[in-house]
């Protein structure tokens, strides 16, 4: 099974991306299929992606997560402004999550820790919290997107409390991903 680790977003917060995804879709002349808009019930801060394991695996991936759960507190994150991966020809466009808020980032590092010591590959990229809205396939459209997004180097989206963590499989099908939840533990 495909896995990755994430806490959810509020409704508020995905109202709000909902509309930004409509504010761009509106703003930016792109084909359809020169963009993936993230259905926003799909949206989530990933914190660590493990990819395929064996099913056999989805326990101690749990028992990990409730550890390093159990070991943090709640906390706010700002949710804004918009950026991009990818340059000047965009690949992703996304919402900052959380900046380098230090209960985000020490949450992240102890998961990533934790996982190493299991066994599982450390991740090599930096960290940066983030809500993706779109995946692009078209050089043109990601550039047209990266101009957009400059207009949202300042936005604000609001303010979500993290209280908990996931984890949750990831099935790929033709319509999208279909996430299901194997586990969920609070903050304490």
């Amino acid at each position: 099974m495909r896995v990755f680790i994430a806490t959810d977003i509020d409704e508020q917060i995905r109202a709000a991306l909902r509309n930004l995804q409509q504010q761009l879709q509106s703003k930016v002349d792109v084909k359809k299929s020169d963009v993936k808009w993230v259905e926003p019930k799909n949206i989530h801060l990933t914190l660590k992606f493990l990819g395929q394991i064996k099913d056999d695996k989805a326990v101690e991936v749990c028992n990990i997560v409730k550890s390093v759960a159990d070991e943090h507190s709640d906390f706010e994150l700002d949710i804004g402004p918009v950026g991009s991966f990818g340059g000047r020809s965009a690949r992703v466009l996304w919402v900052s999550a959380g900046g380098q808020n230090d209960n985000l980032l020490r949450l992240q590092k102890d998961l990533e820790k934790q996982f190493a010591l299991a066994g599982w590959p450390e991740e090599t990229r930096t960290f940066a919290g983030h809500l993706t809205l779109c995946r692009i396939r078209n050089s043109k459209a990601g550039i047209k997107l990266a101009q957009a997004s400059r207009d949202y180097e300042d936005f604000k989206l609001g303010t979500m409390l993290v209280d908990s963590v996931s984890v949750y499989q990831s099935q790929l099908t033709p319509t999208g991903p279909v996430y299901t939840q194997l586990c969920n533990y609070k903050l304490s």
